[in-house]
């Protein structure tokens, strides 16, 4: 029973990262603009964030430190994420090269800032984020266990975060409006919808959801940041591929992929996966071979929204 209560603890802690990335990932696509610079992004808002974290860490209580570090993420995600939206909805560029170049300079943008601000390329901060349990909540037999006991914040705002999106796009007029302008720009724009600020605000959101990953990625796996997110925007934005751009089957693929991930880092935790005596390289390439093989059967059956990477001109039918 307590292996299995780890597994599944594990399973969330990476899960939730790459639910929240790959509902970033969502805005962007379904607004009609393709976002591969999701892993850039996550850098940037992981940098910003554990650099606050660091710099506060004797002044601030966790969990105070905790919530603003959250919002400096997300601010910094935008405004990585406006170069991208920039690129892509006024200057009309190729969206694949605009998100790679934010892929490339976001690392190493963060060893420059790292050296200069701390004088070494690792930044080391205090982990202390963890919630031992919450009252009766943590009770409750196995989800207690789960949800409720060594826990963060974060877990609950990914959870939040895949609630509110579920929403947003199918629930409400904001969402209709994003959804057409990524499958049929010229519809809206027939009816006085601004397409270019609808693909600017998909592309923020995005980003918002970007940075903040790549906090919740750090903090509940880590003391320190070295200035990547060790290709999990790129694990993510398979888990957008494979969900369909749609958030349950997101929230699904991403705790599948969570998974993968337990087993790939946490195996010599698991007493039946060292029984077997599998060489641990085989579990750490695990989630990167998966990707592979879930995309090569899964692209005939994608669906992307039709406008997807295709730049926009008013009036063009």
């Amino acid at each position: 029973m307590q292996t299995l209560l780890f597994i599944l603890r594990q399973t969330l802690s990476f899960s939730i990262p790459l639910l929240i990335v790959a509902l970033g990932g969502t805005f962007s696509v379904r607004s009609g603009i393709t976002n591969i610079g999701l892993e850039g992004m996550m850098v940037m808002g992981a940098l910003t964030s554990i650099s606050f974290v660091r710099m506060t860490q004797d002044n601030i209580s966790s969990q105070n430190q905790l919530l603003v570090a959250i919002i400096i993420s997300i601010i910094a995600g935008m405004l990585i994420s406006l170069l991208h939206a920039f690129a892509s909805v006024n200057l009309k560029a190729d969206q694949i090269i605009s998100g790679q170049a934010i892929n490339t300079f976001a690392p190493a943008f963060s060893v420059f800032v790292s050296r200069i601000i701390f004088g070494e390329q690792i930044i080391v901060f205090n982990n202390t984020f963890r919630i031992d349990e919450i009252p009766l909540l943590s009770k409750i037999p196995i989800i207690g266990d789960i949800f409720f006991k060594d826990t963060y914040i974060t877990t609950y705002l990914g959870i939040i975060i895949y609630l509110i999106s579920s929403f947003v796009l199918f629930k409400t007029r904001f969402g209709l409006r994003l959804r057409a302008c990524g499958e049929y720009p010229q519809a809206p724009d027939s009816v006085g919808i601004n397409v270019s600020k609808m693909r600017y605000i998909g592309v923020l959101i995005s980003g918002a959801l970007c940075g903040l990953g790549g906090l919740v990625y750090v903090v509940p796996n880590s003391t320190n940041f070295n200035s990547t997110v060790f290709g999990y925007g790129f694990l993510a934005m398979a888990v957008m591929i494979f969900g369909q751009w749609h958030p349950t089957k997101i929230l699904f693929a991403s705790l599948f992929f969570g998974l993968l991930m337990t087993f790939s880092s946490t195996y010599s935790g698991i007493p039946f996966l060292v029984s077997l005596g599998i060489p641990s390289n085989y579990y750490k390439i695990l989630p990167y071979a998966m990707t592979l093989i879930i995309l090569v059967f899964n692209v005939s059956s994608s669906k992307e929204p039709a406008a997807a990477g295709k730049p926009f001109e008013k009036g063009m039918r």
